[in-house]
């Protein structure tokens, strides 16, 4: 705590990549690409460059979901962008996401093609493109794009600010952890006072909303983020962890998990994702290949 009482911010911050911890190497102060790459293009109109983070996992599952109803039109081919190596940089990658984030789409199946980035906005995009996951009535709608709104608002502080400093940031800081813990407490109270009111959380249908908030507050409640579930009483929220058993039973759910992921179980990794056969015939275990 002693290093702590000591800092003083100086008059004119400056970047030490040194002290950027495990991700100083994908973290700048800048945006714009470091190097030329081109990215894949696959057969279908929707192309995907994503990683199997919780951002990731909600188009994928939409995708998958928008399948399963016979939107044949959703098909779509996934590439991987590992952020690690910093593909996220290349020229290609940043002519669709000038900020450099996962996931990032881009819709090749009018005249000319359009990007989406954001994943809450390519869960809208996709929503409207398709007629589905979106109520059109406009109480239902807006209760919709209320919690929609509400996850891309809250994840930072989950991810950004407890995940950070309670999993990843080079050094224990204490009053940062319980601020963020604090923080993360209250989603998870909000969440369960709403899922006490309703099966989903836009109501008694499933929605974007779940899709959105789903691979972040899901998978704290099942102790799967950041190994946190222990340390915030993920199992004192009865009604997030019956709304994130019912969403994880789903098959589109199950195959959105998969794609463009890299870590755990091989069975489990289909790192690229071009035809819903892959699912039986290119994850790690059947390729020979993890990580």
């Amino acid at each position: 705590m002693s290093e702590q009482n000591s800092y003083v911010p100086p008059k004119v911050w400056t970047w030490n990549k040194a002290s950027g911890g495990r991700f100083a190497n994908i973290n700048r102060p800048i945006a714009g690409p470091t190097h030329d790459k081109e990215l894949p293009v696959g057969r279908h109109p929707l192309q995907l460059y994503s990683l199997g983070t919780p951002n990731g996992v909600k188009v994928t599952v939409m995708l998958e979901e928008l399948l399963a109803l016979g939107h044949a039109g959703a098909e779509y081919d996934a590439w991987l962008i590992r952020i690690g190596e910093g593909d996220q940089f290349g020229s290609g990658f940043v002519a669709i996401n000038p900020n450099s984030k996962i996931p990032a789409l881009l819709d090749r199946s009018g005249p000319e093609p359009i990007r989406v980035f954001e994943s809450g906005a390519i869960l809208v995009y996709l929503a409207e493109k398709f007629g589905a996951f979106l109520p059109t009535e406009p109480a239902k709608r807006a209760e919709c794009l209320s919690w929609l709104f509400w996850q891309m608002g809250a994840a930072p502080y989950l991810g950004g600010g407890f995940g950070h400093f309670y999993a990843y940031a080079p050094t224990k800081i204490e009053y940062a952890i319980d601020r963020f813990a604090m923080e993360v407490k209250r989603q998870l109270d909000v969440l369960d006072r709403r899922l006490a009111e309703t099966e989903y959380l836009a109501g008694p249908d499933y929605t974007i909303a779940d899709i959105a908030v789903w691979p972040w507050y899901g998978a704290l409640a099942k102790g799967l983020l950041y190994e946190g579930g222990e340390f915030l009483s993920v199992q004192d929220y009865k009604n997030v962890q019956r709304w994130t058993d019912q969403i994880a039973q789903r098959a589109a759910v199950k195959r959105g998990r998969m794609v463009n992921r890299v870590s755990g179980d091989p069975a489990s990794q289909l790192h690229e994702r071009h035809d819903a056969n892959d699912f039986d015939t290119k994850t790690q275990d059947k390729i020979g290949k993890s990580g």
